[in-house]
């Protein structure tokens, strides 16, 4: 099993930044990637961001440029910076682990970011 909780979610005008947090623990050394999903009202869940093991990164095509994900391996630890906020960017913001003792990730609770025009 793999526990993960976010943090750093918030109120934000058009135009700033937040960094979230995702902290791992249980199961870690089974994790293959980490990324970072969003889901606004009445859409889809889409992937925002994601880094691998090996420190490989991809991103949406729509936060390329404004958004980095990093890693610190020592505390378990995955991060979404987003900068150059956008109201679009309002969502749900979840983070979600792929490993290789199941095949469908383990979720966290999700954390709100809202980006006021």
């Amino acid at each position: 099993q793999v526990q993960l909780v976010e943090s750093g979610g918030g109120l934000v005008q058009a135009g700033g930044s937040l960094r979230l947090s995702c902290a791992a623990s249980g199961s870690i050394f089974s994790i293959n990637a980490m990324g970072w999903y969003r889901q606004a009202p009445g859409k889809q869940r889409e992937l925002v961001a994601s880094i691998t093991n090996y420190g490989i990164t991809n991103y949406a095509d729509a936060v390329k440029g404004r958004f980095t994900v990093s890693r610190d391996t020592a505390k378990n630890t995955v991060y979404l910076q987003m900068s150059n906020l956008k109201p679009e960017d309002t969502a749900v913001y979840y983070c979600a682990a792929s490993t290789h003792i199941r095949p469908t990730n383990y979720w966290g609770q999700g954390t709100q970011v809202t980006v006021s025009s």
